[in-house]
């Protein structure tokens, strides 16, 4: 996955925005102001921190060397994975990973807005 596809896929999401409040180089992508993906899309290996499930988290830790506790983040609840170079995740485990941290994030808003994002 390059960080044009990466970038792509995670605004694909209902109401995903990219923001850039820690610095130009990283990306910020979050649901109605709630992050779900970090990435330096011009780092090498390119990276991504997503949010997991806490049980998931170690599992997924334990089974791919590409996934390690989330970087500068909460690391029970968020893990870094590489997206880019050896050792990398296969592409659609990563889409399912970006997706699975969106849907936490959205889980945790009101009802309201998840039924508008169309995931109740």
């Amino acid at each position: 996955m390059t960080p044009a596809e990466l970038r792509e896929f995670c605004l694909g999401f209902n109401a995903a925005v990219e923001e850039f409040p820690f610095n130009p180089e990283i990306s910020v992508f979050k649901v109605l102001g709630k992050v779900f993906a970090l990435s330096a899309l011009d780092g090498e290996p390119l990276k991504v921190n997503l949010k997991c499930e806490p049980e998931l988290a170690v599992r997924l830790r334990a089974e791919h060397e590409a996934i390690v506790p989330g970087w500068h983040m909460n690391k029970r609840h968020w893990n870094t994975v590489t997206v880019g170079g050896p050792g990398a995740l296969p592409d659609a485990m990563v889409r399912e990973l970006v997706e699975d941290s969106y849907d936490l994030v959205v889980a945790g808003l009101p009802k309201a807005e998840r039924l508008r994002l169309d995931r109740p």
